[in-house]
């Protein structure tokens, strides 16, 4: 075998065992390559980047004996991707200014979607400014998408609005981005509103209708979404998928429909999924439908065993029917098979920075000074008339000790943290943008809207689902997420 083929062996060998996680294996078919190219190192640094993190990666970096284009751009968006805004932007002046390589579209995609994964709008301006200089006014439809799909998923819908409407050209992808980022900020009335202007330009796809049903779901519409569904096939030709029945039992689902959901769910022509069943799974702690939803985690534990998200919901059910002894032995269950729950984390950027927050956390620099803050802001909040719901905490006992353990948990949750840290660290009017990995709970969905009120800040908050957009004691979801 000769030289070239051998190392194009190793290399997708590498790759391989690096998109599956197994970075010992990965590794050790790079040790003992005698002979390595670019590519052998890009995909090393790609894959240890993924599963090791950015001071791993940063080592392979370094040690590559040339760095192409490529392993720049896989350094430099694992930076932003991971929130190391400043070291991502020191390496792309790097690249940029020093060694005077020129970002080509595909670059500026890559760190666009990182930093939409992220919520870092300051390097995603500078990407903007930077395509605007190199490509003049009429850049790339893809870059152009990807600006519109960074600006709405860092919480700039207008902007992303902007971006769209001043798009020479657009296609069906520049569209699926402007819908999706619509919907996601609850601007439903727009998406519909829209969607007749599209079909004029290009015709709509799968993921159109993913963005407009899920649009119609988030404001209960289900006249409207119903409708949509109805012309998937017989208007657009277009069969139904499995993402777009979880889109119409979410929607019925939210509007506490829920035996009409469960039926939808037996009458499709393909099995149901994770994402289908636990969408109804939520809707029952939504409404309270316990027995549902113990059939339904029945189902879910087959397909997903390890995913603890089911089995919080329906402790927190359980706890929430005045039933804590249930409540208990389901995350005993979790304990005993070693399954952790994936803890919520929020972060906020502050200038430049990402600053990051779990629950009840202490390892902030600044963490004297936030507790001090969140100590007010309780007091403010209780006068204006907030009561912490403590109704699906989850603690043994329920004697006056374990109220005041509860209350301490709900006080100190990640969203309300980073609320006292950007309250302290920025000037007073401007807005706090808010990232969350799981869905805000409801008591810190409770608690923000009165705190944008009684600090007057808009605070907006990007929770798994969608964004939150508090202001002046209402939120942009009505209450309806």
């Amino acid at each position: 075998m000769g030289f070239e083929r051998r190392v194009k062996v190793c290399n997708a060998l590498m790759d391989m065992y690096g998109k599956s996680g197994m970075v010992e294996e990965m590794r050790r078919v790079f040790t003992e390559m005698k002979e390595k190219n670019v590519v052998s190192w890009t995909v090393v640094l790609d894959g240890v980047l993924k599963w090791e993190g950015v001071s791993n990666g940063r080592e392979v970096f370094d040690d590559m004996p040339h760095c192409n284009e490529v392993a720049w751009t896989i350094m430099i968006v694992g930076y932003v991707g991971n929130g190391f805004s400043k070291e991502g932007f020191l390496l792309l002046s790097q690249m940029v200014f020093h060694l005077g390589i020129k970002l080509n579209y595909i670059t500026l995609c890559s760190l666009l979607s990182a930093c939409a994964q992220s919520g870092d709008v300051a390097m995603g301006r500078w990407v903007h400014v930077y395509g605007l200089k190199m490509m003049g006014m009429e850049m790339d439809i893809m870059v152009e998408t990807a600006l519109l799909d960074m600006y709405a998923k860092c919480g700039r819908i207008d902007t992303a609005i902007k971006v769209f409407e001043c798009m020479p050209r657009r296609n069906v992808v520049s569209w699926n981005a402007l819908l999706s980022g619509l919907a996601m900020h609850g601007r439903v009335q727009l998406v519909i509103n829209m969607f007749p202007r599209m079909i004029k330009e290009v015709m709509p796809d799968d993921l159109t209708f993913i963005a407009v049903l899920s649009a119609c779901s988030h404001s209960g519409m289900i006249d409207q979404g119903s409708y949509y569904f109805d012309s998937l096939q017989s208007v657009y030709g277009i069969t139904p998928k499995i993402d777009h029945y979880a889109c119409m039992v979410d929607l019925l689902g939210r509007a506490g429909r829920l035996e009409e959901a469960e039926t939808l769910i037996n009458k499709m022509p393909i099995p149901p999924n994770e994402v289908v069943l636990g969408s109804l799974l939520g809707s029952c702690n939504s409404h309270g439908k316990l027995q549902l939803a113990e059939r339904l985690l029945q189902k879910l534990i087959l397909m997903n065993p390890r995913n603890t998200e089911y089995h919080i919901l329906l402790s927190n059910m359980y706890a929430l029917a005045g039933k804590p002894d249930k409540a208990n032995a389901l995350r005993k269950v979790l304990k005993t098979k070693g399954i952790s729950k994936v803890p919520g984390m929020s972060s906020i950027h502050v200038d430049g920075q990402l600053h990051q927050f779990s629950a009840g956390d202490k390892s902030h620099p600044k963490t004297r000074e936030i507790y001090i803050m969140l100590e007010d802001m309780i007091q403010r909040l209780q006068s204006a008339g907030y009561v912490p719901n403590l109704s699906a905490q989850v603690f043994p006992g329920d004697d006056a000790g374990v109220e005041l353990e509860k209350e301490q948990a709900l006080f100190s949750h990640s969203e309300k943290l980073a609320v006292c840290f950007g309250l302290l660290s920025t000037e007073p009017g401007k807005p706090l943008y808010i990232f969350k990995n799981i869905r805000i709970c409801r008591d810190c969905h409770a608690a923000i809207k009165i705190v944008s009120k009684i600090y007057d800040r808009e605070i907006i908050v990007r929770d798994r689902n969608r964004f939150h957009c508090f202001k002046q004691g209402s939120c942009s979801c009505s209450d309806f997420w």
